[in-house]
């Protein structure tokens, strides 16, 4: 069960493709969504970021911050932005593995990766809404982003 609207996003320090350290206070101070994909490199995670790589208008639009998390790790990460394009931040959730993921409810504790769960911060890391997926084949409907980043 993801978390609550109105819950303060849990605090946490990762490192992105590059490996420069991003945490959620790099993130205060303007909206923010935080996207967790369960696998790079696969299908339908691939597909899913290059819809969002691909309309990266609506972030921008809405002054928006655009995170995504994984459970693999920086080099992992680095190789499939550089594949791909993802210009934004991708980080590295790997070690402890899953941490964040957990704290964010966002981690299958059976099969050890992270679910599909978009939350939507305000300016103050305030869950503003949620957006998810239970199954893991398929994809968070891309223009329901359109849609929460234009009521908060």
């Amino acid at each position: 069960m993801p978390l609550d609207i109105g819950t303060a996003a849990p605090d946490f320090i990762l490192r992105n493709q590059a490996g420069a350290k991003i945490s959620l206070g790099d993130l205060k101070g303007s909206k923010a969504t935080i996207v967790f994909i369960p696998f790079p490199f696969t299908s339908t995670c691939t597909a899913e970021l290059c819809q969002l790589r691909d309309g990266l208008a609506i972030f921008n639009k809405s002054n928006t911050r655009l995170v995504v998390i994984t459970t693999h790790a920086t080099s992992t990460n680095a190789e499939w932005a550089r594949q791909e394009g993802f210009e934004f931040d991708i980080l590295a959730d790997y070690w402890p593995h899953g941490d964040v993921a957990r704290q964010y409810d966002a981690f299958d504790e059976r099969f050890g990766f992270a679910k599909r769960v978009t939350y939507f911060l305000d300016a103050d890391a305030i869950v503003r809404d949620v957006l998810a997926s239970d199954v893991l084949g398929v994809v968070r409907d891309y223009d329901r982003y359109a849609e929460i980043l234009a009521d908060y």
